[in-house]
């Protein structure tokens, strides 16, 4: 809706940003209520941050990526359920399902593409102003491509993951001196190795980071070294050792994740790879023909081109005129943050939550998903999926809080049991080294 009259709230849609595996599961969800609801996506399609590692496969299965919401949408049409035990790659995960559950009838005409969300507030209201606060709907300022465009809503949920936003390479968490200078040489995330052999092949590469994103870089720059020998790899990681990174192998209880370290180990173990431990980057210079990492010890990497594979982070500055409880380290909802401290907690042990974890001071404003994990290093997808049960719930007028109802029968989900973890890139919005199960 656009305009300057004052719209009534209860009228309005529910707004949806982010059109990935948690938003479709959103608006899927509100869609069944026969809630009005708007999805705000701006890439040109459904899954737009997921195809950016489109040739990553997943550590989880097709029966724990599927959303048994989004699987009766689909159901109503043609679609065929792949493969429950198979494992998908980022562009199985938007071909086979995002962009035909976006596409459903009834979903296709609530989804809106290259709709960037560039502010949000409140009617009428900065977050300093008290008075009839909760009474106006939400402003949502967003660009397309025929201009900005203003929508009301009466609540927001915000599924628009953290994918977009990757961790600069200085150890102290802001850019590595001269690092945006040279922007030209640096790829963050997990680029497609393989698939772009002109950029890396042939050249010295640096691979910073020692997540699950790092190590499938690593396995494609050793593999597409038996294409080109010319290709030199040096992976510098913050850690004083490689054990942890690689996890436990067969003790593990993801068995592609096993399957990883044990083929990280190995090429370690054949000296495929220089490996670079304890570097703390503090600045980046240009070579004539390359770039040089420097470290905190004094010492210098030099390389062709750096692959920064150190994770992302949520981006808020859009939401800086709400009213946000965010833990002031892990950058989540408040009371969410003990129960996803890296230090007690990986994906497999967070106990299931509802809307009195996820709320924030702004009514009827919620982060979902990997968004709402902040920088905590681990997120299970079908734990974004219960989350919105709660959320939706909530919004739609139910009296409990379904999810959080349901984690107070049961114990926290077995480590031993639940599927986890990402091959790399975010499974449905994860990240580097922030495992997404």
């Amino acid at each position: 809706m656009q305009g300057t009259q004052r719209p009534q709230s209860s009228q309005l849609p529910v707004v949806v940003i982010g059109a990935g595996p948690v938003g479709l599961a959103a608006a899927s969800r509100l869609a069944r209520r026969d809630e009005p609801v708007v999805v705000l996506e701006a890439g040109p399609a459904a899954g737009a941050n997921v195809s950016a590692w489109g040739h990553v496969r997943l550590f989880t299965p097709w029966r724990d990526v599927v959303d048994e919401v989004g699987r009766e949408l689909l159901r109503r049409t043609d679609w065929v359920d792949p493969d429950p035990s198979t494992y998908p790659t980022g562009r199985a995960l938007v071909e086979t399902y995002l962009k035909p559950l976006a596409a459903t009838p009834a979903l296709h005409d609530k989804v809106l593409y290259g709709a960037k969300v560039v502010a949000v507030s409140r009617r009428a209201h900065d977050k300093l102003r008290d008075v009839r606060r909760v009474d106006d709907p939400f402003e949502l300022h967003v660009q397309t491509a025929t201009g900005l465009r203003r929508l009301w809503a009466r609540a927001v949920v915000d599924a628009s993951g953290t994918t977009h936003r990757p961790n600069p390479l200085g150890s102290n968490g802001l850019p590595a001196r001269g690092e945006a200078e040279l922007g030209d040489v640096i790829s963050y995330g997990v680029p497609d190795v393989l698939g772009t052999a002109d950029t890396f092949g042939g050249h010295h590469v640096v691979v910073a980071g020692s997540g699950h994103s790092a190590q499938n870089v690593v396995l494609d720059l050793v593999e597409l070294r038996r294409r080109l020998p010319a290709t030199k790899i040096t992976w510098a990681i913050r850690s004083d050792s490689i054990a942890r990174v690689v996890g436990g192998g067969a003790s593990d209880p993801i068995p592609q994740r096993a399957q990883l370290g044990n083929e990280v180990k190995e090429i370690l173990t054949a000296g495929d790879v220089e490996l670079v431990t304890g570097v703390e980057v503090v600045a980046l210079e240009r070579r004539p023909h390359g770039v040089s990492l420097l470290t905190s010890r004094g010492d210098r990497l030099d390389a062709d081109r750096i692959v920064a594979a150190t994770g992302f982070r949520p981006e808020t500055s859009v939401l800086d005129e709400l009213r946000l409880g965010l833990d002031p380290v892990l950058e989540c909802p408040v009371k969410l943050a003990p129960l996803l401290d890296p230090r007690f907690h990986w994906c497999g042990s967070v106990p299931e939550h509802g809307v009195a974890e996820l709320a924030h001071p702004e009514p009827d404003f919620f982060m979902v998903g990997m968004k709402s994990y902040g920088r905590a290093p681990t997120f299970l997808l079908k734990t974004g999926y219960a989350q919105l049960d709660a959320v939706v719930a909530h919004l739609c007028g139910d009296a409990t809080d379904v999810t959080t109802q349901r984690a107070a029968r049961v114990d926290p989900p077995s480590v031993a049991l639940d599927p986890c973890a990402t091959s790399g890139a975010p499974q449905c919005g994860g990240t580097a080294d922030r495992p997404s199960c």
